[in-house]
């Protein structure tokens, strides 16, 4: 009996210390990611616990987490065994933030001012199109490529939430899973990239950045990271140091569930390489750039109004909402949540070269730069969007570039094609999703 138990308690120590090893030092990530997953799930799109729970949380560790919703002061917490709680706030008009014990909720803070959307029809407007029919569309075709992108009965081997196909400015294709709607706000993740970079699009039009002049970080006047530029931020290839990987603890995950400032995150780290001598993806570098706008403001109020007077309320995107961290300032690497509608919207602006309905929003010159190969990136990457130069979708022309994001967002544009999809869902592309025979089934339904 006594060595019954000494087995047993020698089983709980090992348990125990491998569980300190692996697990502990996550929970503070797996919670609060869990924390923020929930509250701005359930208050910028009205979806249930249990649905959240179910889909947009259903991750390996962190499925882990014990998570419950205030409605009357509207903020959501998660832990993991009852350790390290954490909590997050959601405020009308900015979405949620994920806090930590030093933050004060009762501080006051600013809205940003939105400006209301033509009454015109999709997508120039929120108006339900009529509908048009093209004589080169085989529709059959098509309806046959965007249901074979969803699951059937349940499933979890595809898991899209939504597909909307635009071709010559007209709504061909559109469909959502269960529990969606074209009202539905999704969040874009990393597509929230391509919104940051535009930003910057129209300050360089309007001739107040120079994104080829060294960005203005006091910080880094006197060390070798003195001459990285604008330019190079954009392009990720400023040689910053940075780790990027979502399966453990990394600088990207520690910056967006545990950093107060998440832009000083990548602005303190070291130069690895010279600028332009090597590409690296970094979530950080975006956040990094994120705060450098802000810094082209003079009060917090014309900086938050900046991104939805200059780019997002300009072309409609009314339903968008992009989330601060607790600084103030936009999470513009991941945060920018909108209805797959206003995304398409963001994707025909590219397709028309910048241009929104007659109006130049972005020089066409900006629109070729971020759509041109960064020279270290092997034709995978432009400026803050991703391209398909270098051949990753093969049955897909090369001139489509694309905004992408976690769990396989997606808003592909297709100049030669005249056509944009967009596909939301939980599942990328090494995780079984064929982007590549989506793609190719929805443009093989259009003949030239």
């Amino acid at each position: 009996m006594k060595k019954i138990l000494k087995l047993l308690v020698l089983v709980l120590v090992i348990a125990f210390l491998y569980f300190g090893f692996t697990t502990y030092p996550k929970l503070d990530l797996i919670s609060g990611f869990s924390a923020k997953s929930i509250a701005s799930g359930h208050f910028l799109d009205n979806r249930p616990l249990d649905l959240i729970q179910k889909t947009d949380n259903d991750i390996k560790m962190i499925d882990l987490a014990s998570n419950s919703i205030d409605e009357a002061g509207k903020f959501a917490t998660s832990n993991v065994y009852g350790l390290k709680e954490r909590k997050a706030i959601y405020r009308e008009g900015l979405g949620a933030i994920l806090i930590n014990d030093d933050f004060d909720v009762s501080r006051p803070y600013l809205l940003p001012k939105r400006a209301k959307s033509k009454p015109l029809p999709f997508p120039y407007g929120n108006i339900d199109p009529a509908d048009t029919l093209f004589s080169n569309v085989d529709y059959s075709k098509l309806k046959k490529a965007v249901d074979a992108s969803f699951d059937k009965n349940g499933g979890k081997t595809k898991r899209t939430r939504a597909v909307v196909v635009l071709y010559k400015d007209k709504l061909i294709a559109e469909k959502y899973d269960t529990g969606f709607t074209k009202y539905s706000k999704i969040l874009g993740w990393s597509m929230t990239k391509s919104i940051t970079s535009s930003a910057f699009g129209v300050l360089a039009k309007q001739g107040k950045i120079d994104i080829y002049k060294p960005a203005p970080i006091a910080e880094w006047k006197n060390d070798d990271r003195k001459n990285i530029t604008i330019n190079d931020l954009l392009h990720m290839n400023s040689g910053l140091e940075w780790e990027e990987n979502y399966s453990t603890i990394c600088d990207a995950t520690k910056m967006l569930f545990q950093a107060e400032d998440m832009g000083k995150v990548q602005m303190d780290k070291p130069a690895q390489f010279k600028p332009d001598t090597h590409w690296n993806y970094s979530s950080g570098t975006t956040n990094l750039l994120s705060r450098i706008l802000k810094s082209q403001f003079k009060t917090q109020q014309e900086y938050l109004d900046f991104w939805y007077s200059a780019v997002i309320d300009k072309i409609g995107m009314s339903s968008m909402i992009v989330e601060q961290d607790m600084s103030g300032t936009f999470v513009g690497s991941s945060y920018g949540w909108a209805t797959p509608r206003d995304w398409s919207k963001f994707g025909l602006l590219y397709l028309h070269k910048g241009n929104w309905n007659g109006e130049q929003i972005l020089d066409e010159s900006w629109v070729k730069y971020t759509s041109t190969p960064t020279n270290t990136s092997e034709g995978k990457y432009g400026a803050q969007f991703w391209l398909n130069a270098g051949g990753k979708f093969p049955d897909v022309p090369r001139d489509m570039y694309y905004c992408s994001g976690y769990q396989g967002q997606m808003v592909a544009i297709i100049p030669s094609l005249d056509m944009v999809i967009v596909r939301m869902g939980l599942k990328e592309e090494d995780q079984g999703f064929d982007f590549n025979g989506f793609l190719k089934g929805i443009i093989s339904s259009v003949k030239k």
